[in-house]
């Protein structure tokens, strides 16, 4: 099959247990619970997305004819700028949008042949294929959550509708929670943190990204 992709880049992982380590990041086109145009937001089941992940016209954006040659691209990028090419594991982030609507045994193949750590970062409403190596869902209120095991489980917060304490069920190494992005950032940190204080099963995690300034 053919890959739509909004933008490949290599840069480090800004949020959760992986924070700080060099990947490339492969942003996929389209989303199942938003269609990405401003219009359609006050309709959608994810209100609050701040990713661009509408076409391909991102940094190595295109439609890729087949698996080969999309983990080609993403290894040239691996290798940009590296001084020794020993000493750590290829990483792949795989986003959107939602990445597993076009996720699928041949890209992981592909990926995995070229020595690549594989990460996805999802909502949770399709189950992951077999084969990644590192799994985060992001749930959304209001949506059946399919995906519920993992790595990493990462709430947005505040997200009215989320229950936190069923979640706690679900088969994953860590929990975490992020404060919502927008214009009141200061007010959904506080929050974050008080329910963080309240719930020690769960850790914080902020989009360390965006306060030092990378992609």
């Amino acid at each position: 099959m053919s890959y739509a992709v909004k933008e490949i880049f290599l840069t480090l992982q800004g949020e959760g247990r992986q924070a700080g380590r060099r990947a490339v990041f492969l942003r996929f086109s389209g989303c199942n619970l938003w269609s990405g145009r401003e219009r359609d937001r006050a309709t959608a089941d994810c209100r609050f997305c701040d990713t661009d992940f509408v076409g391909m016209d991102g940094d190595n954006g295109g439609r890729y004819a087949d698996a080969q040659a999309l983990a080609a691209r993403v290894g040239e990028l691996w290798e940009t700028g590296l001084d020794r090419v020993e000493g750590g594991v290829p990483f792949v982030v795989m986003t959107g949008g939602e990445p597993l609507l076009q996720v699928d045994d041949a890209l992981i193949a592909a990926l995995h042949d070229r020595g690549f750590e594989i990460a996805v970062e999802t909502n949770g409403t399709i189950a992951a294929p077999a084969g990644i190596d590192w799994i985060c869902v992001s749930p959304k209120a209001g949506t059946e959550i399919v995906q519920r095991r993992g790595n990493e489980l990462k709430i947005v917060w505040p997200q009215p509708g989320n229950d936190h304490r069923a979640m706690e069920e679900w088969d994953f190494d860590h929990f975490l929670v992020s404060p919502m992005d927008g214009e009141d950032r200061a007010g959904t940190t506080a929050a974050a943190i008080a329910f963080v204080l309240a719930n020690p099963r769960w850790r914080l995690s902020a989009q360390v990204h965006k306060l030092i300034g990378v992609r």
